[in-house]
């Protein structure tokens, strides 16, 4: 059985974030315990699993962190367009319904994703000692996310920040975002962002696609109501998401590069 991993959101290799991809030969799961085993074994972010489906969908698709499984994963999910191929939408039967993947003649792909509302919280002071930050605002983002997202006073307090990751995971959300403005106007994005998952079995994610969903409309909000944006993860890979909210979707597009191409044998 193949497996592949990817680097997503990126154009070029060892960039954006890795995700181990596996095409099932079969029309069916395997057993949790065996599809976390080989997630744990790839120690990414997530790895995906994929078969062929029919209905309303073209595949099915689900996601394992070395920890636990997750509901909804960007990077993974662009990994896995981008292995499938073809010049044709793809959909995903997924946890978090039916997601969609349209591959671009310029090798860009696009997902369409369910927008994360977003539910304004009081700061968690616990939180805040875990982090070394000191918010400007603080939402909830769910429920496919599930995760606290924090409004940073600048540019610099998200790259800066060095969060206590042991104490993070024992925090009860799947994960935490630190996002602010972009410094500058010409910087080729528009806003900035850090995500840690420890809970999750994941540090600090390299470009984390889904919490874009709610990166979305929360900067649309701040920057005069646009709808095209563009995020840049401040991770030690980086990464580059183009955001596009329409309503109760966002559609995210990048690139992917695979860079491993194997034989998975257990």
């Amino acid at each position: 059985m193949r497996i592949r991993i990817v680097d997503a959101f990126t154009d070029r290799p060892f960039a954006g974030n890795p995700a181990g991809v596996v095409v099932l030969d079969r029309t069916e799961f395997p057993s949790d315990e065996w599809m976390s085993r080989v997630a744990a074994e790839v120690n990414l972010s997530e790895t995906a699993f994929v078969h062929p489906v029919a209905g309303d969908a073209d595949y099915a698709l689900r996601w394992f962190t070395p920890a636990v499984e997750v509901a909804l994963c960007g990077h993974a999910t662009l990994a896995t367009a981008h292995v499938l191929g073809g010049s044709s939408v793809v959909r995903f039967d997924t946890r978090s319904g039916i997601l969609t993947a349209t591959p671009g003649d310029d090798g860009w792909i696009t997902l369409d994703f369910p927008t994360a509302p977003l539910t304004p919280v009081e700061p968690d002071p616990r939180l805040l000692d875990m982090l070394g930050a000191t918010p400007i605002s603080v939402h909830h983002t769910g429920p496919n996310t599930d995760d606290l997202m924090l409004e940073l006073v600048d540019e610099a307090a998200v790259r800066d920040l060095t969060p206590d990751l042991s104490a993070l995971a024992g925090y009860e959300r799947r994960g935490v975002v630190v996002t602010a403005r972009a410094d500058k106007p010409d910087a080729g994005y528009d806003f900035v962002s850090r995500f840690f998952g420890a809970a999750a079995g994941v540090g600090e994610d390299p470009v984390t696609g889904s919490a874009h969903t709610a990166l979305a409309p929360f900067w649309s909000g701040r920057l005069g109501g646009r709808t095209e944006l563009v995020g840049y993860q401040a991770s030690a890979r980086g990464g580059f998401v183009r955001v596009s909210l329409r309503g109760d979707r966002t559609r995210l597009t990048g690139k992917a590069v695979t860079v491993i191409d194997g034989e998975l044998l257990a």
